[in-house]
């Protein structure tokens, strides 16, 4: 198989894991999308035989990273442009989007970066805990620390949310 079929076969895997990462899937599709680009620049670099998809993770990590870092830059110096949607707005579309949110998305996303980057991972997209601990470049032991602590999270959101 190529290299260039091999991605379009993860392609809805990369999705939701890039919308775990960004908690909006519109962002989500643009984080999915740079990740691809860069992959396949960089496809001289992918050892044949090893997870692609592991490789792609860490590449989409890397690039959230990256993107998180600059945000935390710009709002520095700049007022957030969502500061002024809501100017002049009943607020509508902020109960509309509430409402179509999974009590699941919504406990996934209130958990900290590092919980849900792990159960998205190994809950969701079925990678070992040996394969997401390297994607996210920490030892075994914080990665299962994490998803204990990330798995109760969610069951005591979920609760709540019952």
């Amino acid at each position: 198989m190529s290299f260039e079929r091999d991605l379009l076969d993860i392609l809805p895997r990369l999705r939701r894991f890039a919308a775990s990462l960004s908690r909006d899937r519109a962002d989500g599709d643009d984080l999915c999308q740079a990740a691809l680009e860069r992959g396949l620049k960089a496809r001289d670099q992918w050892q044949p035989g090893t997870r692609l998809d592991s490789w792609m993770y860490r590449i989409m990590r890397n690039l959230w990273i990256d993107e998180a870092r600059a945000r935390q830059r710009a709002a520095k110096t700049f007022a957030p442009e969502e500061a002024g949607l809501t100017v002049g707005h009943a607020g509508d579309r902020d109960v509309e989007a509430h409402m179509m949110l999974s009590d699941v998305d919504r406990a996934m996303q209130a958990l900290p970066d590092e919980q849900r980057e792990a159960i998205a991972l190994v809950l969701v997209e079925g990678l070992s805990y040996k394969e997401a601990a390297a994607v996210l470049g920490i030892p075994m032991g914080t990665l299962t620390s994490r998803l204990v602590r990330g798995r109760g999270a969610l069951l005591e959101l979920m609760g709540e949310a019952a």
